[in-house]
């Protein structure tokens, strides 16, 4: 988990309010309920450590700007003060399937602070919230990447294009041009994250009036944009896959700038479909709240008050209750409301990421009450689970395997096209889903069958006695969706393709095939055509249709595996199985 850390001397700078303590505990006891764990604290510093689902706490600004409310009662400011400004940023219709999500805003007027010491920690501050944004929104700058810039030193008007692999500008940390080519090859930033550019053609760059290059999003800005200790007014781009990380970034960034006497301001910004906004939108988002949600899931029942002085130590604002009017007579959802029933009309601040469904804010009340203080009761909802109906089906495979003395294993769902096609002599199953970054020979795809993990298990023990029977149900990848099949491999003297037949007879039994009266058949596989032996393997079908094969592996291919015993062996489609034969539990 993250954690930051921040000396005193900032608490003030923003304004925190209320006496600034040194007792570790005193922050522990208060800022554990929003999911922080205190690590150290004494006279000149605190360091916390923040879990990833608390994206806005990931800055000393922005952690004591939620501390504000919820440590010293003062009213919540979900919103996110913006002027409005003249620069513009036009985005080529290229960036559709290259980077397609665009953002931007200026901050004008941040103090840096008044010593050296201030300003080298306020910009080593705004580098460590930038990176853990990329680590918690971003994904690894996947999502949602971030470019913070001196605009002193840019000539608006901004665009974004596209430009291929020789195009040359200077990156940051360096003095000399680079093409694209060579910034993904040999830049460190480059090295880092050139994966997330892996198959284009067209890279996207963001330019301003003089044709300089601001920035090479998501790997690396241009040099001549870099923020010093004399930097006041800032450019903040953000781009990504993910309009909810992305507008969260970008705001995050933005109230930690302004909580250093920065004045944000917005920018006109034409996207790739040429539709023209402003940005940021610093408005707090409006959420609703099913009265009935909170009190099932809490317990007990709520005053308003109650539910506003939860909702402002949590940085929101309930801005009153009211009839559901629309909707449903009775709760088709568990989170819905029926209509005539009531609910709470809550904002709370657009950069929340963190807020996805009801039940969150269900969470956002509880904390701001404090759980010690929700009294003791029991919950009148009833939340139990039910199995899956895909699960009986997998319950009654496992039993059937058990039954007949095996041991379930699990394996990686990783493999490599020698073991799945090459040895076992397989073809593949449409299109192979292939890893872009294997870290070893071994696993370079995602495997299609599950045997060569069970011979590959066998091999590994092959230092222990006979017989060793093993099954696992597992998930294979074909045409990169995942699918549910069952196999088994007993390295065994004496059963051959006459076990694998009865393994596969009571499997097929205990589903109720048998039962039922299916048209269950045998059919010899061709030769070369699997990992059987000659004459010794078979395709099993239900009313005509393929639904797994067994019999005995063929020495050579065992060979392969460096196996030198006998072993019998089966697979079946689990997913076929459950539509050919309609009544498992029986």
């Amino acid at each position: 988990m993250p954690t930051v850390k921040f000396e005193h001397d900032v608490l003030k700078i923003i304004q925190l309010g209320g006496d600034v303590t040194h007792d570790p505990k005193l922050w522990n006891d208060h800022l554990s309920q929003i999911g922080c764990v205190v690590e150290e604290c004494n006279e000149e510093s605190v360091e916390i450590e923040v879990f990833p689902d608390r994206p806005d706490l990931l800055s000393a600004e922005t952690m004591a700007y939620a501390a504000r409310t919820f440590l010293h009662g003062k009213a919540a400011q979900p919103e996110l003060p913006v002027t409005s400004g003249s620069i513009t940023m036009a985005v080529d219709p290229s960036l559709e399937n290259v980077r397609p999500i665009i953002y931007g805003a200026v901050v004008r007027g941040v103090d840096q602070g008044h010593t050296a010491e201030a300003r080298d920690n306020f910009i080593q501050g705004l580098m460590d919230h930038q990176e853990k944004l990329h680590f918690a929104l971003g994904r690894g700058r996947k999502r949602s990447s971030i470019g913070v810039h001196d605009l002193s030193r840019l000539k608006p008007p901004f665009r974004v294009i596209t430009v291929d692999s020789k195009y040359k500008f200077t990156p940051l940390a360096m003095v000399e041009k680079m093409s694209i080519e060579e910034i993904l090859t040999s830049h460190p930033k480059g090295v880092d994250y050139a994966h997330l550019l892996d198959g284009f053609d067209r890279f996207p760059v963001i330019l301003d009036a003089s044709e300089d290059v601001i920035s090479f999003p998501p790997i690396i800005n241009g040099a001549h944009t870099t923020v010093t200790e004399n930097t006041t007014d800032f450019f903040i781009d953000v781009t990504g896959w993910d309009q909810r990380s992305c507008e969260s970034s970008l705001l995050l960034v933005c109230l930690s700038l302004a909580l250093h006497g920065g004045t944000v301001e917005s920018i006109e910004l034409t996207d790739w479909q040429g539709n023209t906004t402003t940005c940021p939108n610093g408005s707090a988002q409006t959420h609703s709240l099913p009265q009935v949600l909170l009190e099932d899931v809490l317990g007990r029942q709520f005053s308003d008050s109650e539910v506003a002085e939860a909702i402002n130590r949590m940085g929101g604002k309930l801005l009153r209750r009211r009839v559901i009017t629309d909707g449903p007579r009775t709760r088709e959802r568990w989170a819905d409301g029926a209509a005539g029933s009531d609910e709470y009309l809550i904002e709370m601040p657009r950069w929340r990421a963190d807020i996805l469904h009801p039940i969150d804010l269900v969470e956002e009340v509880a904390t701001g009450i404090g759980f010690e203080d929700l009294g003791v009761a029991t919950s009148t909802q009833s939340i139990a689970g039910k199995p899956l109906t895909k699960m009986t089906l997998n319950r009654r495979i496992r039993e059937c395997m058990q039954g007949c003395g095996m041991q379930q294993i699990q394996s990686l769902t990783l493999s490599n096209e020698s073991d799945q096609f090459t040895k076992m002599r397989n073809a593949t199953k449409g299109d192979v889903t292939q890893l872009h970054n294997p870290i070893t020979t071994e696993h370079t795809i995602m495997r299609q069958y599950l045997l060569p993990s069970l011979l590959r298990l066998l091999a590994a023990n092959r230092h222990h006695e006979l017989p060793q029977r093993v099954y696992e149900m597992g998930t294979v990848v074909h045409d990169h969706h995942n699918r549910d099949r069952v196999a088994w491999a007993c390295a065994e003297v004496g059963t051959g393709f006459t076990g694998a037949k009865g393994i596969a007879e009571a499997l097929l039994r205990d589903l109720g095939a048998v039962s039922e009266n299916l048209d269950v058949t045998y059919r010899a596989t061709k030769d070369g055509r699997g990992p059987w032996l000659t004459g010794r393997g078979a395709e099993v079908r239900i009313s005509g249709e393929l639904v797994g094969t067994i019999g005995e592996i063929d020495p050579a291919v065992a060979d392969l595996f460096e196996l030198r015993v006998p072993i019998q062996a089966g697979e079946f489609n689990v997913e076929k199985l459950n539509k050919l034969i309609s009544d498992p539990v029986h």
